[in-house]
């Protein structure tokens, strides 16, 4: 499928995984299904949520196949390919090309950082060694560092560059980078506590946490922004911001995953260097949902 233009809701997954830690592919197949009955855009699958870091090669390969073959061409599959190491990022980008990827998410480079013409050619190598489209994504509070507004609009106007995941909740980067925004150049918010605020400055949706255990929801609240009922919006953004908040008590994707569970959906464990919530923010987090009237196990 050609990702160009995509709005609205466009889902992080998580990996769900068994008692002894392996992946749970059948879950994976009810999640995915579940985000597209929901009416999520696109899927998203290897991002920060998917605990990519922590699962081996073979896994990831594993897990992209099985994604990419449930949703069969329904909507498009982004995959996280990113890399501190730029030659690592073309390896798996051109992996994942191969494979059936129909756009890939890459990183600003962590732990290493980089200078500003560093930044601006690890992005552009590997957009210059694939011909789908890539989303860069900016998440200084992961990776250390920001990709400075200048190195965008640089990249901006490559052919294999079509938009960024801007995920510093810093409405004033993003107010910079909004005059590139257009059907070149898209800017997804990876924040879901500033959908509404986000797309009132152009963006086209949300690359997004929430939208795991609520897809419909995610994708409604971003339809009634693009259908003109702003005002709907703003509200579905109010309704659910203590269940937003509480998603992130503690480092993502620990408090989703939880979520999940409480809510029969089988997302399993997580994988050190993450482990289980306290239990005073498990109940904080059950509360919310309760609250909602959502149905927990």
């Amino acid at each position: 499928m050609r990702f160009q233009n995509i709005r609205g809701s466009i889902v992080a997954m998580i990996t769900p995984f068994n008692e002894d830690g392996s992946v749970n592919f059948d879950a994976l197949t009810v999640m995915l299904e579940r985000q597209i009955a929901g009416g999520t855009a696109a899927i998203l699958t290897l991002g920060t949520t998917g605990e990519y870091p922590t699962m081996t090669h073979e896994e990831d390969a594993a897990v992209v196949e099985h994604t990419i073959k449930t949703v069969a061409g329904r909507v498009p599959v982004i995959v996280g390919s990113g890399s501190n190491s730029t030659a690592t990022q073309i390896e798996m980008s051109r992996r994942y090309e191969a494979m059936g990827a129909d756009a890939l998410l890459i990183i600003a480079p962590y732990y290493n950082k980089a200078n500003t013409e560093g930044m601006y050619q690890h992005f552009k190598t590997t957009a210059d060694a694939v011909s789908i489209p890539c989303i860069l994504y900016n998440v200084p509070g992961r990776t250390g560092c920001s990709i400075p507004v200048e190195v965008v609009e640089r990249l901006a106007s490559h052919p294999n560059i079509c938009g960024i995941k801007e995920a510093s909740g810093n409405l004033s980067y993003a107010m910079k980078l909004a005059h590139l925004c257009g059907p070149d150049f898209q800017m997804w918010s990876g924040n879901d506590d500033i959908i509404v605020p986000m797309l009132s400055i152009g963006a086209s949706g949300v690359i997004s946490v929430f939208a795991n255990p609520f897809p419909a929801e995610c994708a409604a609240l971003c339809n009634a922004w693009f259908e003109g009922r702003t005002e709907d919006a703003r509200r579905d953004q109010i309704r659910w911001l203590e269940v937003i908040n509480n998603l992130f008590i503690e480092v993502n994707p620990i408090p989703v995953k939880a979520a999940l569970n409480m809510m029969g959906l089988k997302a399993g464990p997580l994988r050190l260097p993450l482990c289980d919530m306290t239990p005073a923010h498990t109940e904080i987090l059950r509360r919310s949902l309760e609250a909602q009237g959502v149905t927990l196990v």
